[in-house]
């Protein structure tokens, strides 16, 4: 392992310090947690919030067709079909 120094605001250090509290662990370990998720799960790609995304997810409710006028009961019988293709 590296050493490094870095300089949080006080909110980020607020939240880091939270986090490793819940977790239990050091906050040097929340650090790299956090480094490790962004790598795995951003890659440079924009974070939302769950806040963000469920905005997002209404606004694309009833935006496309199916096809299908029973897709709202029938979803699970339909997406086992796609699966199986």
């Amino acid at each position: 392992m590296r050493r490094t120094q870095i300089l949080l605001t006080e909110k980020q250090h607020k939240i880091l310090k939270e986090l490793a509290k819940e977790k239990k662990i050091s906050m040097a370990e929340a650090v790299r947690e956090c480094v490790e998720y962004y790598n795995a799960n951003a890659a440079g790609r924009i974070i939302l919030s769950d806040e963000d995304k469920c905005k997002r997810a209404l606004a694309a409710a009833g935006r496309f067709k199916s096809g299908f006028k029973d897709l709202s009961v029938n979803h699970d019988k339909y997406l086992e079909e796609s699966f199986k293709e």
